[in-house]
């Protein structure tokens, strides 16, 4: 894992047209709960320091072009072509360099792709419910290029360690994936509860699609400061912005 100040680079060798990175809460205008750098205009953030975090993911970009927003609703919609103001999505895809794509996350599981020849880049959110629906099955075919040319890399989410979830959770994996249950522990809180691995989760997904190269998926936001947690912080908090597009 490369890490600059405010930002995460992944670590997983795509080619030179590709550019990607996940920020932190680490730097920025933004104060108290969503303390520093809250890229989300919808968590009740002021509105100029929203505007002013934006300004400066777009610099770290390094042109003009506009930025993929969404309007996030742990679905499996995926957005093939530029829109605004943001439509109801939960990835998007580029071949192009007319625009970044965006997803926002704060426990929920951003995965990032890029095909080997640098052509192509997409980004998923990836919480248990886009997750269980097909998001990942989703983006991959929205990329139309095959699966084992195909690069994921997993970045910031909650671990297992911090996912308690209940039996309905494991029953919307298992019963489309019967492997899905060795992604889940026995709670040591509370009866008929469970230990949720969405790195795991994910990553099933992703081999039983084909796809051979998979990074990332070292972190966890519920216990690691730098990042923001809708668990930990009790549902008030910012977003950190997992970004990736095709340099011009």
């Amino acid at each position: 894992m490369n890490e600059q100040p405010g930002l995460i680079l992944p670590d997983w060798n795509a080619p030179d047209t590709v550019g990607a990175f996940i920020t932190t809460r680490e730097q920025g205008p933004s104060e108290g709960p969503f303390a520093h750098f809250n890229t989300a205009a919808h968590v009740g953030d002021d509105e100029t320091m929203v505007a002013l975090c934006r300004q400066r993911l777009s610099r770290r970009i390094g042109d003009e072009r506009p930025l993929l927003w969404l309007d996030q609703q742990h679905g499996v919609r995926v957005l093939q072509a530029y829109q605004s103001p943001p439509p109801p999505a939960d990835a998007s895809v580029a071949f192009d360099t007319r625009y970044a794509c965006v997803v926002q996350s704060a426990d929920c599981l951003p995965v990032l792709f890029c095909d080997r020849r640098g052509t192509r880049v997409g980004v998923a959110h990836a919480g248990w419910r886009g997750l269980a629906g097909g998001v990942l099955e989703a983006t991959v075919a929205a990329l139309e290029c095959p699966s084992e040319e195909l690069m994921a890399w997993l970045g910031p989410a909650i671990s297992n360690a911090q996912f308690e979830v209940g039996r309905e959770v494991l029953d919307a994996f298992v019963s489309v994936q019967p492997e899905a249950e060795t992604a889940f522990e026995f709670s040591p809180y509370r009866l008929n509860h469970y230990m949720a691995d969405l790195y795991r989760l994910a990553r099933l997904r992703l081999e039983a699609l084909g796809v051979q190269s998979i990074g990332g998926g070292h972190f966890c936001t519920a216990s690691d400061q730098r990042f923001y947690s809708y668990r930990r912080d009790h549902g008030v908090t910012g977003r950190m912005a997992s970004v990736i597009w095709l340099r011009g």
